[in-house]
């Protein structure tokens, strides 16, 4: 997985947020970041998953926890992706698949495989899901945190 492990430094990126503004993932330091890449928007698979986190987010919240999506589509699929189904968290737009590759998450299709990081408060990686169950991804992050 490109060098990627719980214990190590998750690499950082830049993105513009759904509000407009410019983050970083540095931005988060003192906060723990879910950081979930999937295939494409508007799928089964990851209209559940998005759906999933989105029914979460308060409880996440509580946690302490910024969500934020990333796939290959484009900013404009994200906004309307994020408005039909009510999305309460970022989407990541990752055209050129620098982020994807930065995380080794990359596939033969050329999107990214689903696989989630739980980045810690000092931004090292605290947990991988690569194996998520796109359903019930929000409870799965949840049963983690309370372990």
């Amino acid at each position: 997985m490109n060098n990627i492990s719980v214990g190590k430094k998750a690499p950082n990126f830049k993105y513009i947020s759904s509000d407009g503004n410019s983050l970083s993932l540095s931005d988060f330091k003192g906060q723990k970041v879910l950081i979930y890449f999937y295939p494409r928007d508007n799928t089964p698979g990851c209209t559940k998953q998005a759906c999933s986190l989105r029914d979460s987010m308060d409880l996440l919240l509580e946690k302490n926890i910024k969500v934020i999506g990333v796939s290959k589509d484009s900013e404009k699929s994200h906004a309307n992706f994020r408005s039909k189904f009510n999305l309460n968290f970022d989407l990541v737009a990752d055209p050129d698949k620098k982020i994807i590759s930065s995380y080794g998450v990359l596939n033969e299709k050329g999107s990214a495989n689903r696989t989630s990081f739980l980045i810690d408060e000092q931004g090292k990686i605290l947990f991988i899901w690569d194996k998520v169950k796109a359903a019930s991804h929000g409870e799965e992050v949840l049963s983690f945190l309370d372990l």
